[in-house]
């Protein structure tokens, strides 16, 4: 009777404790959590604030990777808005105090003026995402906003709800036991989504949507009286020779001819990478960047508002 106790107490003793280890370790059976937009296709669920792989993310009540924040800006503060993908939000391997709205912040606040840096962005956002986003709820006064894509956003898709709760990426709850996610991550076949393919596969010029959503937001700014900054990471890939892809290069151009056009500052950061010493050091992985990468960004985002006010 005594084996049979140690044999049932045994497996529950470690399933125990594994499940504390992968909840206090590594914030499993806590994911960050997103809710559907039928404009927007989704956002991070307002008001959280949790930890994975030990890095701090916090959400603001209005989906913002940044802390509360007043809706009217007081009048002796600088108010930069950075909107973005998973490059801005740093998703979960980026801790909030290494976010590039964090550094540059930090890098703003130099000066003694009081700052605050907001930080609109989801993973996989592309700008018609992040127009839907300016549209529902604005600018929250901000004297500066610095759109922050990256080249896959200039072929992004229409924005779509359909990953929330489907994938495991955007879940819209948390599951009930950390080893349950764990297992639902690594041990089992995720299944298609219906309609998926669909959105991946929109017809017509994917490019001439996203710029015309680029246009949206300069439209939007002009009407805020705030100035735009559009700045553009590379894909790791694009760095050195032979450089980008042709139809990278096509939407290249045409992004530049949209600046031209419309008087937008931009700041491409394909020459700075390449200029860089050592650019592999600037990347996590093809897209992301590195905290080496997030600080070089922020540095030279931060020196754009400063040195020239965007004039």
């Amino acid at each position: 009777m005594k084996q049979l106790l140690i044999l049932i107490a045994v497996p529950i003793i470690l399933a125990i404790a594994a499940e504390v280890s992968l909840q206090l370790l590594f914030g499993l059976g806590n994911p960050p959590l997103y809710i559907a937009d039928d404009k927007i296709g989704y956002l991070l669920a307002p008001n959280q604030r949790l930890r994975r792989m030990g890095n701090l993310i916090a959400i603001n009540e209005y989906s913002m990777r940044t802390g509360a924040i007043a809706q009217k800006r007081d009048s002796n503060t600088l108010r930069v808005f950075l909107l973005g993908d998973s490059v801005a939000n740093g998703a979960w391997w980026t801790d909030q105090k290494q976010t590039i709205s964090a550094l540059m912040h930090n890098q703003l606040s130099q000066s003694g003026q009081t700052v605050e840096v907001l930080n609109a962005s989801a993973n996989s956002w592309s700008p018609r995402n992040e127009l839907a986003y300016l549209q529902r709820f604005g600018l929250f006064g901000s004297q500066v906003l610095v759109l922050l894509i990256n080249t896959d956003d200039l072929f992004g898709t229409a924005p779509t709800s359909l990953p929330v709760g489907r994938d495991l990426n955007y879940p819209n709850r948390k599951p009930p036991l950390a080893l349950i996610e764990l297992y639902n991550r690594y041990g089992k076949k995720s299944k298609p989504i219906s309609g998926m393919k669909e959105v991946q596969n929109e017809e017509g010029d994917r490019v001439g949507f996203n710029l015309e959503a680029i246009a949206g937001i300069r439209a939007i700014s002009q009407h805020n009286n705030a100035k735009l900054l559009l700045a553009h990471t590379p894909l790791r890939r694009e760095l050195g020779e032979p450089g980008p892809r042709d139809y990278e290069l096509t939407a290249r151009k045409r992004l530049l001819d949209l600046t031209e056009a419309q008087n937008i500052p931009y700041l491409d950061f394909l020459p700075a990478f390449n200029a860089h010493p050592q650019p592999e050091t600037l990347y996590r992985d093809h897209i992301h960047l590195s905290p080496e990468g997030n600080q070089f960004v922020s540095e030279r985002l931060s020196q754009k508002i400063d040195a020239s006010s965007l004039n």
